[in-house]
């Protein structure tokens, strides 16, 4: 599950202000060895949020855990999203943290760089490590040391109508990654799909709303650019690739493909739209499935790969679950994080919530998941061509403040007129200017 929706643009930037504040304070007072391990049962917190079939796998991973480790015993505490992370940095502050705790991808940067977290490298071999796909285990990774591990993945692929496709003579969609649609087949689709609509519909829409906004990122990197250089510091947006992908996905609102209301600036989802009819092709994260649309779509849907350009790309989605220095107790700590994405756990709770491996040996694997597997196993296979510096990138510890840059920059291009040289500019300067704060 990936930043749920319920959580809005104010509050997320309120939780990561007080995350900057307050983290830096801790960062002050604590000290990143890990303390020695007390006899006896040892007791461990779990802090996260949860939707209902999360919770579910959550607790039945734990059941399993505590019953294979008699002396170690995990408090689930589960709370809601827009509480989770001003209650994290408040008892990181205090110096009463949980053990242990779930955060984005794309914030987890945020606390491994503020010696916060529990450095797992004296609990993982190299062995350990080659189970996972090289790019997830980047994300909760910070300058070559683990924070964490990584629990799962979501990412965004075009879901479509297919009766509305059929309508407008669309009678073929790729259906591997080698044959997907370039990006001018798609925007040939498209335009040929909205022909055929009645006004008030739409060809498509995007997944990018609002925090969601590092998703537009596939594009760039799809046109072989990137956000940043090697250095992880210094912008590379500003390029031949950075114009390409701005003025491409800027032609979806000037020739009305999308609604006006699907902007970055905006909060408007596929799950509401796509169920609808409104549209009638929808680029949507997986974990979307298991709500409206797999409930309220009424009509057959399929999915297709992101379209290509000099390469295929996807976006970083999901969550790393993280241990605090704090734990008193961070060797059982180290072990539940283990346990968590054993193959077994993670197959499990995939399962159950929807929702996509980061171990090798579940790629290919034939997971029962609960909605629309056939789907699923598609997803899978859009989540392996992200690389490793493609996640690098989207996890520094400054990304939290150049997501909100793409927000608003990408929203001026996209609705506001903003030329995409202007737009990328901006955007170059945002990222100095963040990167620098940061150092």
């Amino acid at each position: 599950m990936n930043q749920p929706r319920a959580l809005s643009r104010r509050q997320f930037l309120a939780a990561s202000g007080l995350a900057a504040g307050a983290l830096g304070v801790a960062a002050c007072g604590g000290s990143s060895a890990p303390k020695s391990k007390k006899s006896g049962p040892a007791t461990v917190t779990f802090t996260t949020w949860a939707g209902a079939a999360e919770a579910t796998a959550f607790k039945q991973i734990v059941t399993a855990f505590e019953a294979a480790n008699k002396s170690i015993k995990v408090n689930l505490d589960i709370v809601p999203y827009a509480e989770m992370f001003q209650g994290i940095d408040a008892k990181l502050q205090a110096g009463d943290a949980p053990d242990m705790f779930r955060v984005t991808y794309t914030n987890l940067g945020i606390y491994s760089s503020k010696n916060v977290l529990l450095d797992m490298t004296p609990y993982v071999d190299s062995a350990f490590i080659s189970q996972f796909q090289p790019a997830y285990w980047s994300a909760i990774s910070f300058k070559g040391k683990p924070y964490g591990v990584p629990h799962q993945t979501d990412t965004t692929m075009l879901l479509y109508n297919k009766d509305m496709l059929d309508a407008a003579g669309v009678t073929s969609v790729p259906d591997t990654l080698a044959s997907t649609w370039t990006w001018e087949e798609f925007l040939a689709v498209a335009k040929k799909v909205q022909a055929k609509l009645p006004a008030g519909h739409y060809a498509f829409m995007y997944d990018w709303a609002q925090t969601g906004a590092f998703r537009w990122l596939s594009w760039l990197f799809e046109a072989g650019g990137n956000l940043l250089n090697a250095d992880l510091k210094t912008p590379a947006i500003n390029s031949p690739a950075g114009l390409k992908a701005i003025e491409f996905t800027q032609s979806f609102f000037t020739e009305q493909l999308v609604p006006k209301n699907t902007s970055t600036g905006n909060a408007t989802y596929p799950d509401s739209l796509f169920p609808a009819k409104t549209i009638a092709m929808a680029f949507a994260a997986d974990f979307l499935l298991p709500g409206d649309i797999a409930s309220a779509a009424k009509f057959p849907y399929a999915a297709t790969f992101q379209p290509r350009d000099v390469t295929v790309s996807s976006d970083l989605g999901g969550n790393g679950i993280v241990g605090t220095n704090q734990s008193k107790n961070p060797e059982a700590a180290a072990e539940f994080l283990k346990f968590l994405v054993s193959r077994q756990s993670q197959q499990t709770f995939c399962e159950q919530a929807c929702e996509l491996p980061t171990r090798k040996d579940l790629v290919d694997a034939t997971l029962n998941w609960t909605v629309r597997p056939d789907l699923m196993k598609m997803f899978v296979q859009q989540a392996t061509v992200l690389t490793p510096f493609q996640v690098e990138q989207v996890t520094i510890p400054a990304f939290g403040s150049i997501n909100t840059a793409l927000q608003n920059q990408l929203d001026a291009a996209f609705v506001g007129g903003q030329s995409a040289s202007t737009t990328a500019a901006n955007i170059s300067s945002a990222v100095s200017s963040a990167t620098a704060a940061s150092a």
